[in-house]
């Protein structure tokens, strides 16, 4: 079963508070896995980035239904410059994870002082009941 614990270390002079709602109900570990992994790159992600230097929430939300998996990471920091989202190695490692081990979907979105959000999508055709 796939229990995110919501602790992230946090970027100097950044205040990084967090909330989680939903369920992501037991997943196998082949499933678990690379989402952990990815939802751990995200809310790094977020503090260190969307966050620094300032205080902020990130906000986990999962939602099961017999189609998919819907979890969306939320924060309250910089956004995106530009509404761009990076291309570095963090967001390559992220979409590999979702998209490639998993058949998910994944989408940044956000505009400068806005914060951002990042949504998934797992079918659940991909995981075992």
């Amino acid at each position: 079963m796939l229990k995110l614990v919501a602790e992230v270390a946090s970027a100097p002079n950044t205040r990084a508070r967090t909330h989680s709602t939903g369920h992501f109900g037991v997943l196998p570990s082949e499933y678990a896995t690379p989402l952990a992994l990815a939802l751990t790159e995200v809310v790094t992600n977020a503090v260190e980035h969307g966050l620094a230097g300032t205080d902020g929430t990130v906000t986990i939300d999962a939602v099961r239904t017999d189609e998919k998996l819907h979890v969306s990471v939320r924060d309250t920091g910089h956004g995106l410059k530009d509404g761009r989202i990076g291309q570095g190695l963090g967001t390559q490692i992220i979409r590999t994870l979702i998209q490639g081990e998993l058949g998910g979907s994944i989408d940044w979105q956000g505009s400068e002082g806005k914060g951002t959000e990042v949504t998934i999508d797992i079918p659940m055709r991909w995981l075992k009941k």
